[in-house]
């Protein structure tokens, strides 16, 4: 699998820590000691669709690849502007792919990986070549902005990658999925709204409810354990990765990772104190960053690992 391209999308509107005082009990510095966060964006016009598809744009002029040779375009996310049809189908009617098929994938903040995966091994069928993968999100909408539990955690942003079934083999995937931990995240309650279902015996909530304790060991075990495996299946040492992309959840669960893997600080880079927790968005918004400024190098090993709602977890090591 080679990566051809990478490209992200923020909203303009930037908030500031401080901006959430007005919504709640708060502060930046209450903020900053326990996430790492210093702001976040957010939509005020804009949709899922709008970010997902402003990414798709990018990937095809960076990779110089028209629309109508695209296989497939996979969007990873949790936060959809509708429950059909998917970001995805409208991006596939928007750039005029017309022989690409497409769907969206959700593993809420591990989604990227599992849609990497997934790309990946559909790239074995000799009719499939080369697509695009995007995380996209807007998160904005779950979020109770006076609940300072999870409202200064989440934001909006997309980030994808174009690639094709050139360049090196994935060396190794690991995927777990912890559906006894289900209700430590939980998003997006649903309703019934048929005149034959009975009252629910409480309001549904649209709105992120978190267990933040239980998430937050969630993260600092299962993720050293995730890329462990991978590294494993790999036959690759810690100190042989150039860079270790990890989900922006927290910057404290990145710092705990590192140290549990006794690996280089300087190989986990963090955006969270700009971007938040932008869910499935966060690694290929990572991914593309490094590449940007040039951090990022062909022929470097990656280990992209998502990790949250489900609970789920997975790693990835690529070449880039």
């Amino acid at each position: 699998m080679e990566i051809l391209a990478s490209a992200y999308s923020v909203p303009a509107t930037r908030i500031e820590n401080d901006q959430l005082r007005q919504y709640m009990d708060t502060s930046d510095d209450w903020i900053k000691e326990r996430t790492g966060i210093k702001a976040r964006h957010v939509v005020t016009n804009q949709k899922n669709f709008d970010l997902a598809y402003d990414v798709a744009q990018q990937l095809l002029a960076k990779a110089q690849v028209a629309a109508d040779h695209l296989d497939f375009i996979i969007v990873a996310t949790m936060s959809p502007d509708y429950a059909t049809p998917a970001e995805a189908n409208r991006l596939q009617a928007a750039l005029q792919a017309d022989h690409a098929f497409a769907f969206n994938i959700n593993v809420a903040c591990a989604g990227f990986e599992y849609a990497l995966h997934v790309a990946d091994r559909l790239m074995t069928s000799p009719t499939v070549h080369q697509g695009i993968v995007i995380g996209s999100e807007v998160l904005s909408r779950l979020v109770d902005w006076h609940d300072r539990r999870t409202a200064v955690l989440f934001a909006d942003g997309a980030g994808g990658v174009l690639i094709n079934d050139q360049g090196f083999p994935v060396q190794a995937v690991d995927l777990k999925s912890f559906g006894d931990t289900e209700m430590a995240l939980v998003a997006g309650e649903q309703t019934n709204h048929s005149p034959f279902a009975e009252a629910p015996s409480a309001k549904p909530s649209p709105f992120f409810k978190m267990n933040g304790r239980a998430v937050y060991q969630f993260a600092i075990s299962e993720v050293p354990r995730s890329i462990n495996r991978a590294l494993t299946q790999a036959a690759v040492a810690v100190d042989d990765v150039d860079w270790y992309l990890l989900h922006q959840a927290n910057a404290r669960i990145v710092q705990s990772v590192t140290k549990k893997l006794k690996a280089d600080p300087a190989k986990f880079p963090i955006n969270i104190d700009e971007h938040g927790n932008t869910s499935a968005a966060s690694v290929p918004i990572l991914l593309a960053q490094l590449a940007e400024d040039g951090r990022l190098q062909r022929g470097q090993r990656l280990v992209l690992s998502g990790f949250g709602g489900g609970l789920s977890v997975g790693s990835l090591i690529v070449t880039y």
